[in-house]
């Protein structure tokens, strides 16, 4: 990697600081600006050359400047960038056309967002319109969004700001499997607490509950999840009542997981959904998101109600090139190969470290939980450091968990088997330097004593 002066990147955060929130967080302890990027690679304003496993957030979901996407994009530019939902669309309704038959939704209707917050945002209003409540079920550890309603059902304390929220939410286990109370428990009975805490909860409940909504793989909870077949046995609890369940598939969609397409056909055996939110990947970089819903459900609504921004033609146009080429290119199939590999080689690593307490995680979303050199203790320190090693190794990664512990791995679904090897010595390498400056942080503190 290049040296880095920083004088740039110095220059431009000085500015930043002076103009945006002071809780507008950014990565590492001298934050960089990336310019421009080619498949799996970005450069920043200093001319270093990074490999790419994070994708802004998940969401470069097939490469940087793939040229189906960029000629697409191009092209309707030149004709109209801007119409809104006042006037039909053909590419709007050419994607909702593909989404619809992809979700496994029957009689699915598509309302097109510009971002996952605003998705399930929509989910929320159409679910607790159509059952006339405003009670939701959330998961512990989850994130839906930076919304005022989103955050209402945030069940991570590190990105809720506010305890106000329109609605009441109750919280049940199954976010997380290897923490917490059930955490010893076989899968099988660790699915029975989990069904046992929703019946109680339900018998708690004052009244109606409108939906259950679920991330089948927490995102900025750090790669957590229950069991496969957790939320089918949930599905089946909130059948007998008239609850509605919302899959929020903003960053489990589009095959990243590999064995599946969605994130909640890992627990398909109780049908499809009743609402599906997605976002980030389906526009590779442009502002997407969407619900997928029955008609029953998306029909409920009987005020007005437009969208400015959501499935302009230029969006729709850039997701229908990029949805293509993942279909046309199995890059769910390659999530699940490559993804499996950079997996073995990640649990190889964590054999051999002293602060990697769990890998997990499936395909091209995988979670490496950092603890106290030896302990069992979350150790945030650990994956500050692993992030900025991790950069000076020329590897960008991102960083989460409810104690901002764990590291996010999700490259574009496009990775190659080189690639990921070449990512996964880079963190060994990161690994190996943070345990290094830990343990000797432990030492100065000893000698202190």
């Amino acid at each position: 990697m290049a040296t880095v002066t920083e004088s740039a990147h110095a220059a431009l955060y000085a500015r930043h600081q002076a103009v945006l929130p002071d809780w507008l967080a950014t990565y590492y302890a001298r934050p960089i600006e990336l310019t421009h990027g080619e498949g799996r690679h970005v450069w920043d304003a200093e001319g270093n050359r990074y490999l790419d496993f994070f994708g802004g957030i998940l969401t470069t979901m097939t490469a940087h400047a793939l040229p189906q996407v960029t000629a697409a994009v191009a092209e309707q530019a030149g004709r109209i960038l801007h119409t809104s939902t006042l006037y039909l669309s053909r590419q709007a309704v050419e994607l909702a056309e593909r989404i619809a038959q992809l979700s496994g939704i029957p009689d699915a209707r598509v309302f097109f967002t510009s971002s996952g917050t605003e998705a399930n945002d929509t989910a929320l209003l159409l679910a607790t319109t159509h059952r006339r409540s405003n009670q939701v079920l959330a998961l512990r550890n989850s994130y839906h969004g930076r919304s005022f309603t989103s955050i209402g059902i945030t069940g991570n304390s590190a990105w809720s700001p506010t305890s106000l929220s329109p609605l009441q939410t109750l919280y049940v286990h199954g976010g997380v499997r290897t923490r917490g109370p059930y955490a010893h428990l076989t899968d099988a009975e660790f699915t029975a607490a989990c069904v046992a805490d929703l019946e109680d909860l339900l018998g708690q409940a004052n009244g109606t509950v409108a939906a259950l909504i679920a991330e089948p793989v927490q995102g900025v909870g750090g790669f957590t999840s229950g069991p496969d077949g957790l939320l089918a046995a949930f599905k089946r609890v909130l059948d007998r009542h008239g609850i509605l369940w919302i899959t929020d598939e903003v960053q489990t969609g589009w095959g990243r997981t590999g064995d599946h397409f969605w994130g909640w056909q890992a627990h398909g055996e109780a049908g499809p959904p009743d609402i599906l939110t997605f976002a980030k990947g389906i526009g590779n970089g442009m502002s997407m998101g969407g619900v997928v819903a029955r008609a029953e459900v998306m029909n409920c609504l009987d005020a007005n109600s437009i969208s400015t921004f959501g499935g302009s033609p230029i969006t729709t146009a850039g997701a229908l090139a990029n949805l293509a080429y993942l279909l046309d290119h199995d890059l769910q199939g390659n999530a699940r190969r490559v993804g499996g590999l950079l997996k073995s080689r990640l649990d190889a690593v964590a054999a051999r470290s002293g602060i990697v307490r769990e890998v997990r995680g499936r395909g091209l979303m995988l979670g490496v939980e950092l603890v106290e050199p030896g302990t069992d203790t979350p150790s945030p320190a650990a994956a500050s450091l692993v992030l900025e090693a991790a950069r000076e190794h020329s590897l960008l990664i991102g960083k989460g968990g409810r104690a901002g512990n764990a590291l996010r791995i999700a490259p574009p679904l496009t990775l190659t088997v080189a690639e990921a090897e070449e990512g996964a010595d880079a963190l060994r390498a990161a690994l190996e330097d943070a345990q290094a400056e830990l343990e000797k942080s432990g030492t100065r503190k000893g000698e202190t004593r």
